[in-house]
């Protein structure tokens, strides 16, 4: 195919100069368009987009799906790649997209989806909660936009879904202190879901719920066959939930501490 997809591949990053040049340079070859949209940014990813022919464009941060609605509502192209700055267009998913618009791409389809490997601890994760982990990513501008809630946003698709066989590539987490500092950020939107629609909590749900998704993830998705990373992702996320669902407890508990009595009080 001669001519570049009709695609607008959407990037919404802040302060990502480390991880757009490997994102840029996999989307080579595969775009018409490309929008880079920055929120509070003061490093070089605009001159980093720019050597990639990247439309720049800068918005105020209204948490992670509402600000990528605002880059999908940017795109000129009939079909859009919605991409986050620390993935990376594999060489297989990115022939099987060629493929797709070549030969494949006709009214049938609204959009496509694929697995997602994350790179962890030196090496690629292949089991457990965090594969395939697949994604809908490629849609036709006019079938979807993104949803679900402000922190685990997904795109809803109207029309049916292709499914590749080719990964997107992960690169989320580079060290463990970057995983571990994202474990009260994703507690804090869970708490606000939490009180607005008035849960209840339970010492045996926030055990049970804890307990099960290290289980799930270790033994049900054989988290136990990535080696010690797989052990580290089970019992981590494990822990997440316990802290996720602990907060309920905190919030609900949360009296100011007793001021100490004095000597006097206590008649000493």
């Amino acid at each position: 195919m001669n001519e570049l997809p009709p695609i607008t591949v959407c990037i919404v990053a802040c302060n990502e100069e480390k991880n757009l040049p490997r994102l840029l340079e996999s989307v080579r070859g595969l775009a018409s368009e490309i929008i880079l949209l920055l929120n509070n940014t003061t490093d070089s990813s605009a001159e980093i987009g720019a050597r990639y022919g990247a439309k720049i464009e800068t918005r105020p941060w209204i948490g992670f799906r509402d600000t990528k609605n605002v880059a999908l509502g940017l795109a000129s192209k009939p079909w859009v790649l919605a991409l986050d700055a620390d993935e990376e267009v594999s060489v297989a998913l990115k022939e099987e997209i060629l493929e797709f618009f070549s030969k494949e791409l006709d009214l049938r389809y609204s959009g496509a989806r694929f697995p997602r490997k994350t790179w962890f601890l030196g090496r690629w994760i292949r089991h457990g909660d965090w594969y395939p982990d697949r994604q809908l990513r490629l849609l036709r501008h006019d079938a979807g936009r993104w949803g679900g809630s402000p922190e685990h946003d997904k795109i809803e698709l109207q029309g049916p879904c292709r499914e590749m066989r080719a990964e997107l590539h992960h690169f989320s987490n580079p060290s463990i202190a970057s995983y571990v500092s994202k474990i009260n950020v994703f507690s804090d939107y869970f708490l606000k879901r939490q009180l607005e629609k008035k849960a209840t909590w339970s010492v045996s749900a926030a055990v049970f719920r804890a307990s099960w998704r290290f289980v799930r993830a270790y033994f049900v998705r054989l988290g136990l066959l990535d080696g010690f990373p797989g052990l580290f992702i089970a019992a981590s996320t494990a822990y997440a939930t316990f802290v996720r669902y602990s907060r309920l407890y905190e919030h609900l508990h949360n009296d100011p501490a007793p001021v100490q009595a004095t000597s006097r009080d206590t008649g000493g």
